[in-house]
């Protein structure tokens, strides 16, 4: 058992420390200290940087209490404890919280074979997914199998530096068949700024997450060719019905409702207007795709990762080998786009296929 069980008190440390996992940092923090069934110590496992003055990421967190380089100006909560070594950071938690780039979650994974006990319980807030010449691996389910323990997801329209400045934002956790467990991580994520509800379809809500930064990109290349919110606005419905059909086509269990939750539409309305990938997008389109979304990601994005390019290219990937690009002309040419094989103007060319109406 791990020992933060022993005392009846759960333990919680936090894989990343990027934005989003500063971010959820400080949620934690807050509630640890507040609710008696927490350890208020909170531990962070920071992938560690030298910054430019020589010092340490986790050392200047934890002097400062504040993500220097992910989230400055934002106090963290004096709780929080920055680890570098993976190992030590989740030694004697026994709730995971799961918050990095979704390309990094295999070697992390790895790494932690045989250093997590299995009553542990942890949580994903990662958007992406693996693919597999068998077909595509959610990261939940990539890190119940490789760690042998139950995983949620937290999932919403959370543009991170909104959260922390205490704006109204709500969430969606999303759990497999315990709901004292989903009731447990929402106590914990929950603020009077930060309203989360738990629904019981784990592939539909992580799904959305991961899906509507493909169409984010497309909602930014909108915006790259100066064309207006009526053609914004159709992207986004037509996203949302390949969004639809393709989690369905994938997982039968996905439930029409989940789209209507925090996860769904609202997660891609907050995508589309603001958040790095449409800003990225916006910017690619502008330079009349002459300049790669690497190179725009190394110049405007201080270290953070775009997810909906590396997105695109698993759903093009699960959808070329099924046979099923024609259903989904937006996906497709959002991929077709950003490798170049299409101008950005081919966002808004394509023409509807007539079998996605049978598909929804």
């Amino acid at each position: 058992m791990a020992p933060g069980a022993v005392s009846g008190k759960s333990k919680v440390t936090i894989v990343g420390s990027g934005n989003w996992g500063s971010v959820a940092a400080k949620l934690i923090a807050s509630n640890t200290l507040k609710l008696h069934s927490f350890h208020d110590q909170v531990r962070m496992w920071v992938f560690e940087e030298t910054l430019p003055s020589g010092e340490k990421l986790s050392d200047v967190i934890n002097r400062t209490n504040e993500n220097v380089k992910y989230l400055p100006g934002i106090k963290l909560g004096k709780n929080i404890i920055a680890d570098p070594d993976l190992e030590n950071a989740v030694k004697d938690a026994n709730m995971l919280v799961f918050v990095t780039p979704h390309q990094f979650m295999e070697g992390i994974c790895k790494k932690l074979v045989g250093k997590v006990n299995k009553d542990v319980e942890a949580i994903s807030l990662i958007k992406g997914m693996e693919v597999k010449k068998e077909g595509p691996r959610m990261i939940s389910n990539l890190i119940s199998e490789q760690l042998g323990i139950n995983c949620c997801v937290l999932m919403g329209a959370n543009i991170a530096n909104e959260i922390a400045l205490e704006q109204l934002s709500e969430a969606t956790v999303g759990y497999r068949e315990n709901k004292d467990i989903a009731e447990k991580w929402v106590q914990l994520f929950n603020t009077p700024y930060f309203i989360v509800t738990a629904v019981q379809d784990v592939e539909g809500i992580e799904l959305c997450g991961t899906l509507k930064n493909v169409v984010a990109i497309a909602a930014g290349l909108v915006d790259g060719l100066e064309m207006g919110n009526n053609t914004k606005a159709a992207i986004m419905r037509i996203g949302l019905r390949e969004m639809k059909a393709l989690s369905k086509l994938l997982f039968s269990s996905v439930k029409d409702s989940t789209f209507f939750e925090s996860c769904g539409v609202a997660d891609l309305i907050t995508t589309c207007l603001g958040g790095r990938n449409r800003k990225v997008a916006e910017a690619f389109a502008k330079n009349g795709g002459k300049r790669s979304f690497d190179d725009l990601e190394a110049e405007m994005l201080q270290g953070q990762k775009l997810q909906g390019v590396s997105t695109a290219k698993e759903v093009y990937e699960v959808l070329s080998h099924r046979g099923w690009l024609e259903l989904f002309p937006l996906f497709a040419t959002v991929h077709e786009i950003a490798i170049g094989h299409l101008p950005p103007s081919a966002i808004v060319k394509y023409s509807e296929h007539k079998p996605m109406l049978s598909l929804v």
